[in-house]
Parts: C-alpha cells; sequence; structure tokens
C-alpha cells in the first residue's frame, strides 16, 4: 500500500481560519499515521488579499515542514469584492496548479479541497487524466452556497459552475463531505462512496474552572470578518443592554467598518494567534456564532472549537449546527436572520439562564459528542482501502 498523499487545498498556514487550520490539522495527522504527505497551495494571501511578507516574488516555493512538503505555487491575490477581479484570482493559481500537474511528479493518491470550485475542479481533472485515486472534501456547496448568499445568480456562469460541480463529484473514488446536508445534497449528483468529517479540532481540551458568573454577561466572536458573518450589520442593528458585551477577535473584509464601531458595550481586539486566542476566549461567557443566511451545508466549524473549550453557544447561523446545538445542549439556537429573535435573546440574558449551560456540562458533551481521533480512525482506513 501506498504511503504518499498528495494534499491540495486553496487556504493553508501561515494563513488563518478555520480552513487553514482544518487542512494543517489533516496534514499533521497524516504524517503521523506514517503518510509522506505533500501540500500543494497558493503563496500564503489569505483573507487579505496580499502575499505575505517572505513570500512576495516567488512563482515556486518548496518546504520542507514537520506536517510534509509543502509546495507553494504563484497566484494573483485578492480580496476584492469585485466577483471578476476574484474570479481571475482563483484561475491564476489554477493556470499554476496545471503547470504543477505537468511538470511535477505527485503521489497517485490526491486529497482535493472542494471550494473553491475553479481551483477544485483544476486538481480533479488533472488527477483523473493522470490516472490517480481522487479523494474530493467538500466543505461547501457551491455554486448553490453563492446563490443563498447573494453572491450569483442562475445563468450561464452559474450553469457552467454546476456542470464543474458534477464532474468533480462523480470523477471523484471518495467524497468527504463536513455536514450530513452536504452529503445529501451530493447523493442526488452521483453515485461516489460518501464520509461525513466534521470540522472537529484536534487539541487538549483545557481543564475548566466554573466561577460565578457576574455581570457585564460576554459575548466574544473570533474569526473571519467577512460578509457571511454579517458582524457589520449585527453591530448595527442590535442595541446591547448594560449589563451584557461583545468583543470581537478576526481580520477580514468587515475589519475597518469594525474597527471603526462606536458603541461603549462592543469592542475590537483585533487579530491575535490561535494558541493565545484559545487563553483568551475562556475568559469569556458565551461564544457568538452568526451567519447573514442559512447556507445549506454550512456547519462552521468554530461551533466545534468553541465548546471543546467549554464556551456555550449563541449560534445565529441557522441549517444542522443548530440542530447540533440543540440536540447535544450546547447553547442557544437563534433562528437565522431573525434580528428580533436575537435582540430578544440578548435583552433576557441573565446569569440564571447562563447557568443552564454550563462550562464544564458544555465541554463535557462536545468531547463526548464530537471525537477527532475516532473520525480520523476511519477516514485513515477508507483512503487506505482505495
Amino acid at each position: 500500500m501506498s504511503r504518499d498523499i498528495l494534499l491540495i487545498t486553496n487556504y493553508f498556514p501561515p494563513e488563518k481560519g478555520a480552513a487553514p487550520n482544518r487542512m494543517h490539522t489533516l496534514a499533521s495527522n497524516l504524517t503521523k499515521a506514517n503518510y509522506n504527505v505533500h501540500v500543494v497551495c497558493p503563496m500564503p494571501n489569505y483573507p487579505k488579499g496580499a502575499i505575505f511578507k517572505g513570500f512576495e516574488g516567488s512563482v515556486y516555493k518548496k518546504d520542507s515542514e514537520t506536517v510534509g512538503t509543502i509546495h507553494r505555487l504563484w497566484l494573483w491575490p485578492s480580496n476584492s469584492e469585485n466577483k471578476f477581479v476574484r474570479l481571475l484570482s482563483m484561475i491564476s493559481f489554477s493556470v499554476s496548479l496545471t503547470l504543477f500537474f505537468l511538470f511535477k511528479r505527485s503521489p497517485k493518491k490526491v486529497f482535493i479541497q472542494y471550494s473553491p470550485v475553479f481551483v477544485g475542479f483544476t486538481a480533479v481533472f488533472w488527477s483523473w487524466l493522470f490516472g490517480k485515486k481522487r479523494i474530493l472534501n467538500v466543505s461547501d456547496l457551491w455554486p448553490l452556497a453563492g446563490l443563498e448568499m447573494g453572491l450569483l445568480k442562475k445563468g450561464l456562469y452559474y450553469t457552467i459552475l454546476e456542470w464543474m460541480e458534477r464532474f468533480c463529484y462523480k470523477k471523484s473514488h471518495l467524497i468527504i463531505g463536513q455536514s450530513e446536508e452536504i452529503l445529501t445534497h451530493v447523493n442526488t449528483k452521483c453515485n461516489t462512496p460518501l464520509f461525513l468529517y466534521r470540522n472537529i479540532p484536534d487539541f487538549n481540551p483545557p481543564a475548566i474552572t466554573e466561577t460565578s458568573v457576574e455581570k457585564p454577561i460576554t459575548l466574544v466572536y473570533a474569526g473571519l470578518l467577512g460578509v457571511a458573518q454579517g458582524l457589520a450589520e449585527v453591530c448595527k442593528k442590535i442595541e446591547l443592554p448594560k449589563f451584557v458585551e461583545l468583543h470581537m477577535y478576526g481580520a477580514g473584509p468587515e475589519e475597518e467598518i469594525i474597527s471603526k464601531i462606536n458603541k461603549k458595550n462592543i469592542c475590537y481586539h483585533g487579530e491575535i494567534e490561535r494558541a493565545e486566542l484559545h487563553k483568551t476566549l475562556q475568559q469569556y461567557d458565551i461564544a457568538f456564532i452568526p451567519l447573514t443566511n442559512r447556507i445549506y451545508g454550512s456547519v462552521p466549524s468554530k461551533l466545534f472549537e468553541y465548546t471543546r473549550l467549554g464556551l456555550p453557544v449563541a449560534y445565529f447561523a441557522g441549517g444542522e449546527g443548530g440542530t447540533l446545538v440543540e440536540t447535544h445542549r450546547l447553547g442557544w439556537n437563534i433562528p437565522v436572520s431573525d434580528f428580533n429573535a436575537f435582540q430578544k435573546f440578548i435583552s433576557e440574558l441573565s446569569i440564571l439562564e447562563l447557568e443552564r449551560f454550563g462550562k464544564e456540562k458544555v465541554q463535557e458533551k462536545a468531547i463526548d459528542a464530537f471525537n477527532f481521533q475516532k473520525q480520523f480512525d476511519k477516514l485513515t482506513k477508507a483512503v487506505s482501502e482505495l
């Protein structure tokens, strides 16, 4: 059995966020499982849309790291709100990826992070053409997610994206979906074997020291400050009572807007490293997880990360994630986009209400329900059988 595997992803550290963390965790654990891991990714540029210091001017950069061999390829970076500009950026990496397949030898097993669509399609096409075993990791249902967020409209371009989506599904040997909704959607378009692999983080859960809650009650958000998360709109529409504070960490397209919000009980703290962030988050009472609209198939990885830290969640994102919150009693599930319901929740928050979801109980339930190692062992078994 070959122990060589190639991971293709649009996001990888030193970039920060759920997607880079997820792929780094996968690469690290595959290496620990005695796989010889190669990662192909663009020059780091996410989420600011500019090449990181130390990588500027490079067309190709190869590094040996503890998680494997990292091949970084050129792209034209952009986080522009202009759809055409963003498309050109994605295509630029697809061109580099094509050249990689044509001129570099690569393992027979290829793990492909699907989305962006053009990157996923390019990786599937060339690995199919060269007869490799293809594992497709579907974390977002593009182009459907773009339609639901209002970023795409039905028409010729959307039809092309749907064709590329079906091609990727049909030409894969195994499809990994990060929610039951994703697997249900994929199952309507192909007969490829499916595997549920949630975005469960891999870190030792901290010991919880329960202390009596005092006012003000603190909510915290940490992650991408993007249009899909809608933090700027939340801050604008919601009036926080004097006994409730909202604290935010992260970077992204809405960073400048959020940093200029002038409300006494809303605080933006910028971006900090993940290890420090985990320690910082534990001082807060509730983790806030919003999405502007309910996105079919989406279960934000923050749900698994925050609850593993022991934070109950105020889940304002809808869909399968809300069902998980209710089923495992991890916090409050507030109807997505219903600002009246969220305002009511905030206004009626109390120390007594917080005690319904004690940190120690939340952490216990999260650890019991979402076990990274068990999930990973099942994945490696499925990959080894290809």
